[in-house]
């Protein structure tokens, strides 16, 4: 994974710049937006009983985690604050890990709206609250993949002194030979081959539904639809990260202020920005949950309007 946490690698210490004071302000609204739509989640019995709404909590938690944790990554790293490499191992598996939950639960979502959409009689059996538990074992499975590849080829590559030296918290601390990062590269393009796959089945199907629809199944099937767009947007962010290490290597053959210019781009287009789109799909889009987060913030707003005034 590319260590787009860490924007300013290998610099001394510095005053904060306009960069990571924009990164601050960024994450702490997303997280904010985050822990909102996950308070409401939980405040109504229907939505942690619905699949596509449990699947939409696994994305905000995932995402939540893996921005507090990469930004932490980033400010230590800004500064060259140096920790125990078996510390940072243990961080950095864990960003590995949730990297790759998001655009996973992504697919499980899309495959969700093609049972609704074109296996209607079947939803309910297929996606019923037991089965969604199920599917979430599966997508930590499926997500813990990369994981369990790039740790077992490096601590089959390390020695032991390694894990009590002391080094500047990056990704790429797991990464010791070329050969581990073409490993590595290859099991992402796979799963980068699957979930295209999973997604332009899924959308040449519910258009094919859409087409034969009519009234209000039509309406329902093309907003179904857009909703699959979203969805392939969004995991085309998440996956395009998977190249982001090639262009970054080649940048910095070229220049090192081109390099650190481009590795915050990504940073913010890559990481932040597809965080910022299941918000968008679920919490404003979702008539349902929109309607809920609408009541629970205006309450909100109101307690603390009436206790001011008391």
């Amino acid at each position: 994974m590319s260590d787009n946490s860490s924007l300013v690698g290998g610099q001394s210490l510095q005053p904060i710049n306009d960069q990571v004071i924009i990164v601050q302000i960024l994450v702490m609204i997303f997280l904010s937006i985050n822990l909102l739509l996950i308070m409401t989640f939980f405040k109504k019995e229907c939505f942690y009983k619905t699949t596509r709404y449990i699947l939409f909590a696994v994305t905000l938690l995932s995402d939540s985690f893996l921005l507090f944790i990469s930004n932490i990554m980033l400010i230590l790293n800004y500064f060259q604050f140096t920790m125990p490499v078996w510390l940072c191992i243990i961080i950095s598996a864990g960003v590995i890990l949730y990297f790759v939950v998001t655009p996973v639960t992504l697919t499980a979502m899309t495959l969700e709206r093609y049972v609704a959409i074109c296996m209607p009689l079947r939803h309910g059996e297929l996606c019923s609250q037991s089965s969604t538990v199920y599917c979430i074992l599966i997508i930590h499975g499926l997500s813990a993949v990369p994981f369990i590849v790039v740790l077992s080829i490096f601590f089959a590559s390390a020695s032991l002194s390694f894990y009590t030296q002391y080094r500047v918290c990056v990704s790429e601390i797991l990464t010791l030979y070329r050969w581990q990062d073409d490993i590595k590269a290859g099991v992402y393009q796979f799963y980068f081959v699957l979930m295209c796959t999973a997604i332009v089945f899924c959308y040449v199907k519910i258009m094919k539904v859409a087409k034969a629809a009519s009234g209000e199944d039509k309406k329902s099937t093309w907003k179904g639809l857009r909703t699959v767009i979203l969805h392939a947007f969004q995991l085309l962010l998440c996956l395009i990260q998977l190249w982001c290490p090639f262009i970054e290597a080649a940048v910095l053959q070229i220049n090192l202020l081109l390099f650190i210019n481009v590795r915050y781009i990504n940073y913010i287009t890559f990481i932040l920005a597809p965080r910022c789109l299941s918000p968008l799909i679920y919490g404003l889009r979702d008539e349902t949950f929109f309607h809920a987060l609408k009541s629970y913030a205006l309450c909100g707003l109101y307690k603390q309007q009436s206790s001011n005034v008391s």
